[in-house]
């Protein structure tokens, strides 16, 4: 008897379909995120105003946004294989940041978030990246009002890798991935601290001294963006993000080409295509 009419051939299955509906509602809410993200810049205030309120209303609609996305990018695509595959990735990416936990931005996380991204599509790397994030903040109790932010950020890091260029391999991919690392990890430092910047620098109200680090409002954009940047460049910039950078830097380099051929061995295994 043959091994064909022993044993069937599992068909094989893309990880997280991105039809053309997924697609737009994931661009939809990339969309809106980011402008939830960037409300101090948006927001338009009354320069005599003495008290400023972010819009609530939107931020609170972030997880129900999320949720939807999520949803509609498992409808139909996500099976056994990949829930079991998403599953392992989400925990042992839990684990790895109930590890490291951010000390001077020491964060393991992302770079297996980067290469399960690289290895099973941008679908699957926006999934990840929200799973990992939340499992990760109810093991290290980090639940707040940040975690979607946080969560959204994540997914759009691992959908980055998904997107790079497929036809690369070898020391190339490698040094391509090493690249992104250090590119998502100054970005995502850069989104995370624009939503918490007018309550962390401070706001500046009338009567009050001068600042270059407050938000202003009522202030032009650029100026307010002039602040920003330097509230991040001195906070953040060469600390936090510069650690994480280079965590994802060293741990491409040095783990990149183990986890790469592992996480192909088990989507061979599988029977699960990337897009």
């Amino acid at each position: 008897m043959s091994r064909s009419a022993a044993a069937p051939e599992r068909p094989r299955t893309v990880a997280v379909p991105l039809r053309l509906r997924s697609g737009v509602v994931l661009a939809v809410t990339s969309v809106i995120g980011l402008l939830m993200l960037a409300w101090p810049l948006l927001l338009e205030v009354d320069p005599g105003a003495e008290r400023v309120d972010p819009p609530f209303l939107f931020l609170l609609l972030l997880p129900v946004i999320l949720g939807v996305v999520l949803a509609e990018l498992s409808e139909g695509g996500m099976d056994a294989r990949v829930l079991a595959v998403l599953g392992v990735l989400s925990a042992v990416n839990a684990v790895l940041r109930l590890v490291s936990a951010g000390t001077a931005g020491l964060e393991l996380v992302f770079f297996l978030l980067i290469l399960g991204g690289r290895v099973f599509g941008a679908g699957f790397g926006f999934v990840l990246g929200c799973t990992s994030l939340f499992a990760s903040a109810l093991m290290t109790a980090g639940v707040g009002p940040w975690l979607p932010f946080q969560m959204l950020v994540a997914a759009w890091v691992g959908m980055g890798a998904g997107l790079l260029p497929r036809g690369v391999r070898g020391r190339g991919e490698i040094a391509l991935l090493a690249a992104y690392g250090v590119v998502s990890a100054y970005l995502y430092g850069l989104l995370m601290n624009l939503q918490g910047w007018p309550f962390i620098a401070g706001i500046q109200l009338p009567g009050q001294d001068s600042s270059e680090l407050s938000y202003v409002p009522g202030a032009a954009v650029l100026d307010n963006l002039h602040h920003f940047l330097v509230y991040t460049l001195l906070t953040s910039t060469g600390g936090w993000d510069t650690g994480r950078a280079v965590t994802n830097l060293l741990a491409i380099l040095l783990l990149g080409p183990a986890v790469l051929a592992t996480l192909r061995r088990a989507a061979r295994r599988a029977r699960i295509e990337s897009p």
